[in-house]
């Protein structure tokens, strides 16, 4: 583990990224008391769409609900509650 100071490290700041990419543990204190910790940031596998059709279409957004889905989120005619009242 090496320690810098902030002053130090704001000037060699390319130069400690450099050093924590190959695995060093750099770290950045005022003074004598450590603050932060200079790692690399490891890059994961993820992928957009990785389940691909595993869940099964989607929604079609476009397309007109069922009455009895309406009536379910609007309520009856003529009840407190009911669209439109």
């Amino acid at each position: 583990m090496r320690q810098f100071t902030i002053h130090h490290a704001k000037s060699q700041l390319s130069r400690l990224i450099e050093a924590a990419m190959t695995g060093e543990e750099i770290v950045i204190a005022k003074g004598d008391t450590p603050m932060v910790r200079l790692v690399p940031i490891v890059k994961g596998g993820f992928r957009i769409g990785m389940l691909g059709t595993a869940l099964g279409p989607g929604p079609d957004f476009l397309t007109s609900a069922a009455e009895d889905d309406l009536t379910a989120w609007e309520g009856e005619p003529g009840q407190p509650g009911a669209a439109g009242l």
